[in-house]
């Protein structure tokens, strides 16, 4: 039986092997992660900062950390692909989702840093975020993104998602997936 899109997040972890066979391990994003999301989101580069947050974000504020690494475990779920580094782990992809008030739909998002993009890594991570918020009985995951933005188009239509035009602004697409 499906759990409600109410139930907490559980702890996840898996190794993922792209498709040049590197490999990175995929977990829940933990508030642990502050330092290690606030230099994910400084390495973006400019056209992925504007793509995922719409040109609105130069350098994250505590607040944004806070609200990308302290979930509500009640709706929002976020996994995180991590290299070790050092002593550390270096995040280079996050999918999220956070879900409505009812429970029903969730609004997703995924960035990957340039250097790991076109390996597989951003449709990885959909996937389980995808089956996540299957088994938290979401029935409609959908993201809002830059009409420019052709490799999200790619990767939604390759989940499956469906694309419209927004009909507030013409610079923006909707992807939308029955879950």
């Amino acid at each position: 039986m499906a759990s409600s899109a109410s139930t907490p997040a559980r702890s996840l972890r898996w190794s993922q092997t792209l498709r040049d066979r590197s490999q990175v391990l995929i977990r829940t994003i933990v508030p642990q992660d502050r330092a290690a999301e606030r230099a994910f989101l400084e390495t973006l580069s400019s056209e992925a900062r504007c793509f995922r947050f719409f040109g609105q974000v130069r350098s994250p504020s505590e607040q944004l950390i806070d609200r990308l690494t302290d979930l509500d475990p009640h709706s929002e779920a976020a996994f995180v692909a991590v290299i070790p580094e050092g002593s550390a782990e270096r995040i280079v992809g996050a999918a999220r989702y956070g879900a409505s008030a009812d429970g029903a739909a969730c609004e997703c998002a995924v960035t990957v840093i340039d250097e790991w993009q076109n390996k597989g890594l951003g449709g990885a991570l959909m996937k389980h975020l995808i089956e996540l918020a299957r088994e938290r009985g979401i029935h409609r995951m959908y993201s809002v993104d830059l009409a420019e933005n052709l490799q999200m188009r790619d990767l939604a239509r390759h989940l499956g998602f469906h694309v419209r035009v927004d009909p507030d602004d013409d610079r923006q697409v909707i992807h939308e997936l029955s879950l």
